[in-house]
């Protein structure tokens, strides 16, 4: 059925965005195609196609009973012909294809592209995602946000990492195990900020969320080292909020994504390619023919180009989306395909560090000023850090660590909020890219108004890790069942980004 749904033959028979329709006269003759990159794909002979997917079929088989994870070592068998492409491979584009794959299963073929791994190991390697957000966060989760949507994604989120050994177990193969430390969130409020926890605290409770608020006294019994100066209120998540392993559960979802049958490609998408369809125009101006996309344009690690066609294509590219989203002519063409995506990488540091003094037990703890805390293992160590202003935005043509930035910026607040850190010192440390929305630092997800077949998923600002679970379900629900079930993410559509409605956070980390 889902061949039928978003197939290649019957893909006209996806809705369409408000902005387009199916000219009722089709009958003329097809426009002259362009920017194609391999003209023979797209107009293969039935019969070649034929042969050359039975050629793929039987030396996947063959690879597949030698070893799963093991594909296209064979230039031949590259995928030219997919139904839908994934274009991102961190924890959200590895949560979709798990998700579309899962409920599919042999229904759809699916891939994946991204520059930052490497398809032919079981086992993620230590360079794999070496530049990748989801494996360089902070691997915090928390329902205090200010809006509604973002509270259900991460207590679903939340729900799926207790439940993670049944949703990406791999038959013979040892469960995934993420280390989910439920110590919870420790937001502190001064009096500037104390309505506004207030009023999140109501969203909060009104949404399901176990969020206690808690006084300076109370704060000073529970945590005798933590300095409440300045502190008016405090609010604590004592369910479903804590921290986990990122990398691990990158890893889970990618390789059960495979498992079932996810073909990931390790490349990078240089450009689109696109095909006029005279049967569809807009409606702001029938005359028009429609111009949309239906191949990207793929360099491999060994400097070649390779073309993949698709029936639909999902932006998870996290900081690249913006650029990526530039060669669909987003941000760059007409009507609404004027309004940009607006997701670019900002560099965010992490620092190790050892107090042996501090706080055996602690949760992760948020100031006013804007840096945050947490134990990391045991034996005293913590990881902190804290967004720059936006006027000392640190390059990121790079990934070097900042060290005097934790000197100057974080050590005399850390120091000031939990006096044992005065005598803290930097174990390591390292840095990674946000994909920062700029117009509103919340995630954009849904379809494209000028595409029938590009949809986003991205903007999450550093959020994008715990809630990718709950994301990946939502997208899959959009693509297979043609709107979301669980969790409305209708507000978050890219529709806000054209009305000029920016769908803000408060207490945004």
């Amino acid at each position: 059925m889902y061949k039928h749904r978003i197939g290649f033959a019957l893909q006209r028979h996806c809705k369409l965005p408000v902005c387009l329709r199916l000219k009722h006269d089709s009958n003329q003759p097809p426009s002259e195609p362009g920017n194609y990159y391999d003209p023979d794909t797209i107009n293969e002979n039935p019969m070649h196609r034929v042969k050359r997917f039975l050629k793929r079929d039987l030396n996947q088989l063959v690879s597949t009973f030698n070893d799963p994870f093991n594909q296209y070592e064979d230039s031949k068998l590259f995928p030219k012909t997919v139904d839908l492409l994934i274009v991102g491979g961190g924890a959200i584009g590895s949560s979709i294809a798990y998700w579309i794959q899962n409920k599919v299963r042999d229904g759809l073929s699916i891939v994946v592209v991204d520059k930052d791994l490497s398809v032919n190991n079981n086992h993620m390697t230590p360079d794999e995602y070496s530049k990748a957000s989801s494996a360089l966060s902070a691997g915090g989760i928390r329902q205090q946000f200010s809006l509604k949507e973002n509270i259900q994604l991460s207590m679903y989120s939340a729900q799926f990492l207790r439940e993670i050994k049944t949703h990406l177990t791999i038959p013979e193969n040892d469960p995934p195990e993420v280390s989910f430390n439920p110590s919870g969130y420790l937001y502190l409020a001064s009096e500037k900020g104390a309505d506004t926890m207030l009023q999140n605290h109501k969203v909060q409770k009104d949404a399901g969320a176990r969020v206690e608020l808690l006084s300076p006294d109370i704060m000073k019994k529970r945590y005798p080292w933590l300095n409440t100066e300045g502190i008016v209120l405090g609010s604590l998540g004592t369910l479903n909020e804590g921290w986990f392993d990122s990398w691990s559960m990158l890893e889970a979802f990618k390789k059960k994504a495979k498992s079932l049958g996810t073909y990931y490609v390790e490349g990078e998408v240089v450009d689109f390619g696109f095909k006029v369809d005279p049967s569809i125009v807009t409606e702001n101006d029938p005359n028009k023919e429609y111009e949309g996309i239906n191949s990207v344009k793929v360099k491999l690690p060994n400097g070649e180009f390779q073309q993949i066609v698709f029936a639909l294509c999902i932006i998870a590219a996290g900081a690249d989306s913006g650029k990526v989203a530039r060669m669909a002519k987003v941000g760059t063409g007409d009507g609404f395909l004027s309004t940009p995506l607006p997701v670019e990488p900002r560099k965010r540091f992490v620092y190790c560090i050892h107090a042996p003094k501090g706080p055996s037990i602690a949760p992760m703890v948020i100031d006013p000023s804007g840096f945050y805390f947490r134990p990391d293992g045991f034996d005293n160590h913590y990881i902190c850090g804290k967004s720059p202003d936006d006027e000392n935005e640190p390059s990121t043509s790079n990934l070097d660590v900042d060290h005097e930035y934790f000197e100057k910026e974080i050590w005399p607040l850390l120091a000031h909020r939990v006096p044992a850190f005065n005598e803290a010192k930097v174990k390591s440390s390292w840095a990674g890219y946000y994909d920062y929305n700029w117009y509103d630092q919340n995630a954009i997800v849904g379809a494209h108004p000028s595409y029938f077949n590009l949809f986003l998923a991205t903007g999450f600002s550093g959020h994008g890790i715990q809630q990718a679970p709950a994301v990946g379900r939502a997208v899959m629900e959009m693509i297979t069942d043609g709107g979301f079930i669980n969790i409305d993410l209708t507000k978050f559509g890219f529709g806000r980004l054209i009305a000029e409605k920016p769908l803000y956070e408060k207490n945004v980390i």
